[in-house]
């Protein structure tokens, strides 16, 4: 049996969050040990963040929520 989040929520690699703020990947693991940005560990132990977490330090709406 496993367990299914009741949501399914859209993880990004450094790299596409990278080209989002237009930095350096390595600048967006800077953040995630410096705890500005939050990282979830693959089992592999490569980090991914939550694209909604992303969007919002960006200034972008939230589009999951807009119904228009």
């Amino acid at each position: 049996m496993s367990v299914q989040p009741a949501q399914s929520e859209v993880l990004l690699t450094p790299s596409e969050v990278a080209t989002l703020f237009r930095v350096d990947p390595k600048t967006v693991t800077r953040w995630a040990k410096a705890g500005k940005l939050s990282s979830i560990r693959t089992l592999g132990g490569h980090r991914r963040y939550r694209e909604s977490e992303v969007m919002e330090l960006l200034g972008v709406p939230n589009q999951r929520d807009s119904r228009g």
